[in-house]
């Protein structure tokens, strides 16, 4: 499961801060070559096209994961659903560009600026003079105050998910007219721009009934270039359709159905013509993008890759045309269906005509997707390894460094992104990505990987090679492992089909597999994993619904979670290949064998070996891929890995947010306001008054005093240079205590209609509805010149 690329910061913020794609703050300078921030590393692709080249009307068909409990963004149980409705019916006062900088909406906002910064800081808004609600009522302070009333939190019968930045509010009132609001703040708050957005109008956030109730099945009055005309609880979606009272440019589209249709069911709906627009994982991208490709004339097979078809992505594909067979081959065929023996022909003319029918299921399939093509990007969004520092092993901050120097991020971001054709770059900063404000690569604070150096911080740890251990005695763990209480063999378990990799961006808990069971697979296991091959019986399975590739095999061999031939080394460093052990001889094209893996380190007679939890359900093969090559390298400095997966459902809730993990993968939406959204993340875990924990948001449990000061120092300067020094200082404390590590941007790949323009993978930017639909006849949309350089 995947967040919406951009939407309104307020959704999901008791768990999680989401990718904040309505923020604001005034438009920033374009980088110079000295700007540490840099460029987005992959442009967005929307097929961009003008207004004019767009036809109107028509209905554009959006999957989404889910439909939303509500449609308040400020609630606790909101979702991305509830973001992507928000963002098309709702005002925002800032949108996120291209480059994941925030700018004025100017549907909406004429100016915002700080007026006065003594005694108190003053903020005066000047709406735009069409601005309305679709009831005619004027967007205006009564709006801006009631709903910071509803979030200051001091009135606690308001349900919200928090109150940041408008608990320092000290009034709101009329400016010198009508169009203007003037907000007065108790405390100086360098992140005022990201306060309403999205902002609802008084008649929800003026009583806490209404706020609590009144908007979580329906809005009856709205300020967007659409309005929600409809929630069908029964087919799972929600109609939007133009809003008569829009002031700005009219939207090209009637309507757009917001749908939910779960991942693994996409391909099928695809296919059978009922979407037009959907996220997807890399094997239906690769799937769609076969269909579309060009095809031999003559043949009609697509002309790329070896034997007609383009090289298996990191998931192997499994849209493959069934195999036809040689001239000779077919010649036979017909002999022996037109022979003298009876039986044999009988059986040959069933076989003939299971082939002419599986080849016209795949043909009327191919037909089907070739219709629609392939977007992608990447998420504003990045994936980490988290570490448990609030007791065992990872409590000590140099096996947490450790840890983090064992590993080649690069290696780790190529394994996910390469493949895909996507910047294959490790990211360097906890608290932003290239291209945004504050981004600076951070990473020189922990250093680079150092097998050497990591080793030596075990050894100052205590833990050391070739230590005694003892035998554990019957319930006891090695030191970091946790045993799960469904904690089963997980040799048997096949792994879920899908690729995409960001399932988990925190907060966002996919309710899929509810009934699957954990497993454990020790590093030794992990890759004992059972093939299965049948071209034929993949196509059936696929027209079925599912995406019909094998669980773990491939074609002639190949393991299509990692992408490996039978011949080469499993990602155990052992070589899997007979005669393959090390010092013998093995078939040609095996893979050299790995040296020995390092002695493992021990420490009070207990070998050190951490448990590592992972998601068990549909679209996290990747992360099972990234965690096994994680292992790999803890292994050469002689950490071991118990691999726990998980019930998807039970993941977040059970795991991350309990500590009942040493190590996981997880992911963080990317914001502009860092020194807001950030903090919750990072900050030092306190005790509470009934003597738990409050950790708020960091899950790893690690926290410093210092990085808690420099976030409150940021959060206090208007001075956005001043603020950005001492946000990237901070994230250098942050690297420096190991608590996490960023590896990658999580790739956001989207299949879209070859004739919707202006919609698809968005990257950073905030959709723009009403510049959504359909092309003239003739006409194309634009789309990157080239290929990202992988």
């Amino acid at each position: 499961m995947s967040h919406v690329g951009v939407g309104p910061r307020a959704v999901m913020r008791s768990v999680a801060f989401l990718t904040a794609g309505v923020l604001a703050v005034p438009a920033l300078a374009g980088c110079s070559s000295e700007d540490p921030s840099g460029k987005p590393l992959a442009e967005q692709d929307i097929a961009s096209a003008a207004r004019a080249r767009i036809s109107d009307g028509g209905t554009l068909r959006w999957a989404v994961d889910s439909l939303p409990d509500t449609l308040n963004t400020f609630q606790s149980d909101a979702d991305a659903t509830t973001a992507r409705v928000a963002q098309a019916v709702l005002p925002s006062m800032y949108r996120m560009d291209e480059t994941g900088r925030p700018v004025r909406d100017p549907d909406y906002l004429e100016s915002a600026k700080v007026v006065e910064t003594e005694p108190k800081q003053v903020v005066v808004y000047k709406l735009n003079q069409q601005a309305v609600w679709s009831d005619g009522r004027e967007i205006g302070a009564a709006d801006f105050a009631a709903q910071w009333r509803a979030l200051s939190g001091k009135d606690s019968a308001y349900w919200t998910a928090r109150n940041a930045g408008y608990d320092r509010i000290e009034k709101i009132e009329r400016g010198a007219g009508d169009l203007e609001v003037q907000v007065t703040f108790s405390r100086p708050y360098a992140d005022w721009q990201s306060l309403f957005t999205p902002l609802y109008p008084k008649s929800v956030t003026g009583t806490p009934d209404a706020f609590n109730d009144g908007a979580r099945r329906k809005l009856e009055i709205t300020a967007g270039p659409f309005v929600p005309a409809e929630v069908d609880t029964q087919d799972d979606e929600i109609v939007l359709t133009r809003n008569p009272r829009w002031w700005g440019d009219p939207p090209k589209l009637n309507r757009i159905v917001l749908r939910a249709v779960p991942r693994d069911k996409r391909i099928a709906e695809l296919v059978a013509g009922k979407l037009d627009l959907a996220e997807i994982d890399p094997d239906t991208a690769e799937q769609v993008a076969l269909a579309a490709a060009p095809r031999d004339a003559g043949t009609g097979t697509p002309l790329m890759g070896p034997e007609g078809s383009p090289a298996a992505g990191p998931g192997g594909s499994p849209f493959r045309a069934p195999r036809a067979g040689s001239a000779a081959e077919a010649l036979r065929s017909w002999a022996v269906a037109h022979g003298s023996d009876e039986e044999a022909a009988e059986e040959e003319t069933l076989a003939r005509e299971k082939r002419r029918e599986a080849l016209a299921k795949f043909e009327r399939r191919r037909k089907a997707l070739s219709g629609y093509e392939v977007r992608k990007s990447l998420e504003p969004a990045y994936t980490q390894l988290a570490l448990n520092g609030s007791d065992g092993p990872l409590a000590d901050e140099r096996v947490r460094r450790a840890v983090a120097r064992a590993l080649d991020r690069e290696k780790l971001a190529e394994a996910v992104l390469k493949p895909l054709g996507l910047p294959a770059e490790p990211v360097g900063s906890h608290l932003a990505l290239p291209g945004q404000a504050v981004y600076a690569d951070g990473s020189g604070a922990l250093g680079d990987q150092d097998v050497k150096e990591a080793r030596a911080l075990l050894a100052d740890a205590g833990w050391v090679p070739g230590g005694p251990v003892k035998k554990p005695e019957d319930g006891e763990e090695a030191a970091g492992a946790e045993k799960s209480e469904d904690g089963e063999g997980g040799e048997d378990e096949q792994p879920s089909e899908g690729g995409d990799e960001g399932t988990y961006i925190v907060g966002e808990d996919n309710d899929g597999n509810e009934d699957g069971k954990d497993g454990k697979d020790s590093k030794d296991s992990k890759d004992g994993k059972d093939g299965k091959d049948g071209a034929e019986d993949n196509e059936d399975s696929k027209e079925d619904g599912g995406d019909g590739k094998n669980a773990d095999g491939g074609e002639d061999g190949t393991d299509r979670g990692t992408g490996r031939e039978s011949g080469e080394k499993d990602s155990s460093g052992k070589n899997t290949a007979r005669g393959g052990a090390s010092g013998a001889y093995a078939p040609k094209g095996t893979a050299a064998p790995a040296g020995p893996a390092a002695a493992p380190v021990a420490k009070d007679g207990k070998a050190l070996t951490l448990n590592f939890v992972l998601p068990s359900g549909p679209g996290s093969e990747a992360l099972r891929t990234v965690a096994d090559r994680v292992s790999d390298m803890l292994e050469e400095i002689g950490i071991g890995t118990d691999i726990t997966k998980v019930p998807d459902k039970s993941y977040f809730k059970d795991h991350i947010a309990s500590g009942e993990y040493d190590l996981a993968l997880y992911s963080w939406p990317a914001t502009a306001f860092p020194a807001t959204d950030a903090r919750p993340i990072y900050a030092k875990p306190v005790p509470a008054a009934d003597g738990s924990l409050n950790v708020a948001q960091n899950y790893t449990r690690v926290g410093t005093d210092q990085v808690d000061q420099l976030f409150d120092q940021a959060m206090a300067t208007l001075d956005q240079k001043e603020a950005r020094g001492l946000l990237r200082k901070a994230d250098s404390r942050i690297w420096a205590a190991a608590g996490s590590v960023p590896l990658y941007q999580r790739p956001q790949l989207t299949v879209a209609r070859k004739n919707l323009a202006n919609a698809g993978a968005f990257g950073f930017e905030t959709p723009v509805h009403e510049d959504m639909g359909f092309l003239e006849k003739g006409a194309r949309g634009s789309r990157p010149s080239t290929a990202p350089s992988p």
